[in-house]
């Protein structure tokens, strides 16, 4: 998958936020900050939480990146 969480991770050291910090925050395990880390697949509701105790949109936490190479 082509998400990239590094936004999330930026926002949260702009905060003066750790990544542990956001468990408590959004409610959020431990695996399931191991595959933000990762980069990994997680469910919408997942994000849904994140923007709820961040007060963001999606577009802040995350970003799209292709992989696709153009020939051109």
């Amino acid at each position: 998958m082509s998400i990239k969480y590094y936004k999330l991770f930026d926002l949260l050291n702009r905060r003066g936020l750790k990544k542990t910090d956001l468990l408590k925050l959004a409610n959020i395990s431990s695996p399931t900050l191991a595959k933000l880390s990762r980069g990994d697949i997680i469910t919408t509701e997942i994000i849904e939480k994140i923007c709820i105790a961040l007060k963001v949109q999606p577009g802040d936490i995350m970003e799209y990146v292709s992989n696709v190479k153009n020939d051109e």
